[in-house]
C-alpha cells in the first residue's frame, strides 16, 4: 500500500481531527523530505458552519542526529510545546511515537503540526526578518522539568560532537580529510578553551543549531517570519544559532550567499536590537565568529560522516543535491578551514 493511503488510514484511526474540530480529510500530499524525516501537507475540512479548510503537517521520522533513536518525535514535539508561544515557529498538535504498532512504515514516529505557507529566507533581503525570529525564540522561558539536550559549553560541547561523527565509520575511506578536520578540531578546541568564560556567562536558551535558508519560512504579504524543522535543538548559547546563521557552511548550502562584514553588523545589530541585550555589538561579533569557526567544524563533520552513509545502500532517505553538496564541501575542505 502506497504511503499516502498509510497516512491517510493512520489519520482516521487515530481520531486527531476530531480533536482539532475537523470533520473530514479532503487531501494528503508529499510536501517534503531531509535527511532523517519526510513531510507531507494534510487538508481537512473544518466543523465550522463556514466551510474552510485547515492545513497541517503531517512528519514522519526516519532517525536521530541526536541519538535519540524512537525517542527522537517526543523530543521534537516538546521543542515545539515549549516555543508555541514565541509566535515564529509552528504549533504542535500531537505526536506518536509508537505509530510503528500501526505500520511499519511510522516505526520511528509521527508528529502532527501546524502548516506555513511562504517561501523559503533570501539573504539578500531578510536579515531583519531572521533576526526577529532568533530575538523571538531566545526570549522565550526554558521549562524548569524539560528532557532537552544540554550544550553549557557549545565550543567543547561540538567539538565533542564532531570528532564523534568523525569516528562513526572505521572503514571511511577518505582518511586526508578526517586528519584535516582533526587537526582543525585542535585549533577550535584552542579557541574554546581561550573563551570558556565569556560563553559560561551567557544565559542559557533554547536553540534550533540549524538555521539554514530552507528552514526559514517567509510569507511576504503577511511580512511574517517562521522558523521550522526542530528536531536538533538543544539548551545551549544564543550564538550556536547566530553563528549557525552567518557561517559560509550554512548560507553556501542552499544558496550562493557569502555574508559580508557589513551582513553580519547588520545582522546582529537587528538581532541585538530585537533581543533587547545589553552587550556590546563588538562582543556579540567576537562570540558569533568563534561559534562561526566552531559550527565550520561541525558542518563538515557531518558532511564526512553522511558521506560515507550516502553511499551505502541501506540509508531511508537520499537527496542527490544534498549528497553533491556534500562532495563539494569535502573537496573544498581547505578553503572553509582557512
Amino acid at each position: 500500500m502506497d504511503k499516502k493511503n498509510t497516512i491517510t488510514r493512520y489519520l482516521h484511526a487515530s481520531g486527531w481531527f476530531e480533536e482539532l474540530q475537523c470533520r473530514s480529510l479532503s487531501d494528503v500530499s508529499f510536501l517534503a523530505a531531509g535527511e532523517y524525516n519526510e513531510n507531507w501537507i494534510i487538508s481537512a475540512a473544518s466543523q465550522d458552519q463556514i466551510f474552510h479548510q485547515k492545513h497541517f503537517v503531517f512528519r514522519i521520522n526516519h532517525g536521530s542526529q541526536l541519538g535519540l533513536d524512537k525517542e527522537q518525535i517526543k523530543y521534537e514535539f516538546e521543542v515545539l510545546s515549549a516555543l508555541k508561544n514565541s509566535t515564529v515557529t509552528p504549533i504542535p498538535y500531537f505526536e506518536d511515537a509508537q505509530a510503528g504498532n500501526f505500520d511499519p512504515a511510522f516505526d520511528h514516529g509521527v508528529l502532527l503540526m501546524e502548516y506555513i505557507s511562504g517561501t523559503p529566507l533570501d539573504y539578500t533581503q531578510d536579515l531583519d526578518h531572521a533576526a526577529k525570529v532568533f530575538a523571538a525564540v531566545h526570549t522565550q522561558p526554558v521549562p524548569e522539568q524539560n528532557n532537552f539536550i544540554h550544550q553549557k559549553n557549545p565550543v567543547a560541547d561540538i567539538v565533542t560532537e564532531s570528532l564523534g561523527l568523525l569516528a562513526r565509520f572505521e572503514d571511511h575511506p577518505k582518511i586526508d580529510a578526517r586528519r584535516k578536520l582533526e587537526t582543525y578540531s585542535e585549533r577550535i578546541t584552542s579557541l574554546g578553551e581561550q573563551y570558556a568564560p565569556a560563553f559560561a556567562a551567557e544565559p542559557q536558551l533554547i536553540v534550533n543549531t540549524e538555521v539554514n535558508s530552507g528552514n526559514f519560512i517567509i510569507n511576504r504579504e503577511r511580512n511574517s517570519a517562521h522558523l521550522v524543522d526542530w528536531e536538533k535543538a538543544v539548551v545551549s548559547s544564543r550564538y550556536q544559532d547566530l553563528g549557525h546563521f552567518i557561517v559560509p557552511t550554512t548560507t553556501l548550502w542552499k544558496t550562493d550567499f557569502i555574508a559580508t562584514p557589513e551582513h553580519r553588523h547588520h545582522f546582529l545589530s537587528r538581532y541585538k536590537e530585537y533581543a533587547g541585550l545589553h552587550q556590546s555589538i563588538e562582543e556579540l561579533a567576537i562570540l558569533t565568529g568563534i561559534l562561526e569557526k566552531t559550527i565550520i567544524l561541525r558542518g563538515l563533520s557531518w558532511c564526512y560522516m553522511a558521506w560515507y552513509e550516502y553511499t551505502q545502500q541501506d540509508r531511508t532517505l537520499k537527496n542527490n543535491d544534498t549528497f553533491s553538496t556534500i562532495e563539494r564541501y569535502l573537496d573544498n575542505l581547505e578553503w572553509f578551514l582557512q
